[in-house]
């Protein structure tokens, strides 16, 4: 077996291995799962979960997705709470442990102090004879037959059943809040996946130029436009309205069809009915809209009113492409 093929059926064979725990997780939810589920929709407090070891960082993803799907989370090391930072849990706050073995030193000794809080306990664990276990008041069975890891001791079958288990609660709370796009722009207004979510087509024709000729423009104050706008297009009006567009297509098909230009107007070269969205459309939908028809401008209105241009580059300037 060459090189190549070793190494590409040992990264088949863990995801196989994954793949069949994260699987197998569907039949170990019971009502234990619902009713964590049901005590955190209806609970006033936050989630704070904890871990040690890969563990902890399972559980600061989890803290991360919950957040950002509008259950407040906080994240607290298990060592670090036996020192000083089980100030982190508050009245009302549920508090989720993590642990494959449920019997981790740092688990075993936090948990009595979660109990003398009289805080709920949802226990993540791959053991369900463990101490974790049999405190918790709801137990989450993330037991798994072995590790993808050959020597089975590398946390990491059982990390990615914690971590599909976190998932898994995150949106059954998602669903159940109702949680809907626009809430998850408000949590995620940075970076592209948030402006998919709210930057409109008026958010960006605004800092755009506003390219527009009159119909009995020459093809010399056309191209002008065209150029000094740098959109690539014009709009082309007649009594205060669009009549068409003018683009730098149609600037080249007619230098191919016509030997002599003197006289032409932008009536002559425009495009009739031009393809346009309102203001108040999302960029991304904007997007597919040029991919559809297979253009580079969208001229934008508002409320009937010509507004602007958007531009493909604009699009991708914007990180939405």
């Amino acid at each position: 077996m060459s090189d190549i093929q070793s190494i590409l059926s040992i990264a088949k064979r863990t995801l196989e291995t994954e793949s069949k725990a994260i699987a197998n997780l569907m039949g170990l939810l019971d009502e234990e799962f619902a009713h964590a589920v049901q005590y955190i929709l209806e609970s006033k407090g936050r989630v704070v979960v904890s871990g040690v070891g890969k563990s902890a960082i399972v559980a600061s993803k989890i803290v991360a997705t919950l957040n950002s799907t509008g259950t407040p989370a906080i994240f607290m090391h298990a060592a670090d709470a036996i020192h000083g930072d089980l100030g982190t849990i508050q009245e009302n706050d549920i508090v989720i442990c993590l642990s494959k073995s449920g019997n981790t030193p740092e688990i075993k000794a936090l948990l009595p102090l979660i109990k003398i809080g009289k805080n709920k306990l949802i226990g993540i664990t791959g053991n369900m004879e463990s101490v974790l276990a049999k405190q918790a008041d709801f137990v989450l069975n993330t037991f798994v037959e072995k590790e993808a890891c050959p020597n089975n001791l590398a946390p990491t079958t059982s990390t990615s059943a914690q971590m599909a288990m976190g998932d898994a609660l995150a949106i059954c709370l998602l669903e159940l809040r109702g949680f809907s796009s626009a809430d998850f722009a408000k949590y995620h207004p940075g970076g592209a996946l948030g402006k998919k979510l709210y930057l409109r087509v008026a958010d960006i024709v605004v800092n755009n130029q506003k390219p527009q000729v009159d119909v009995n423009s020459n093809v010399k104050e056309v191209i002008v436009e065209i150029s000094e706008k740098m959109l690539g297009v014009t709009a082309v009006i007649e009594n205060d309205k669009v009549v068409g567009v003018v683009t730098d297509g149609d600037i080249r098909r007619m230098l191919s069809k016509y030997d002599n230009i003197n006289g032409l107007t932008a009536k002559d070269i425009m495009t009739s009915n031009p393809k346009s969205v309102e203001v108040d459309t999302l960029a991304v939908n904007a997007l597919k809209l040029l991919q559809e028809k297979g253009i580079s401008q969208l001229l934008a209105f508002d409320n009937g009113a010509y507004a602007g241009v958007v531009h493909i580059h604009n699009l991708i300037n914007e990180g939405i492409l």
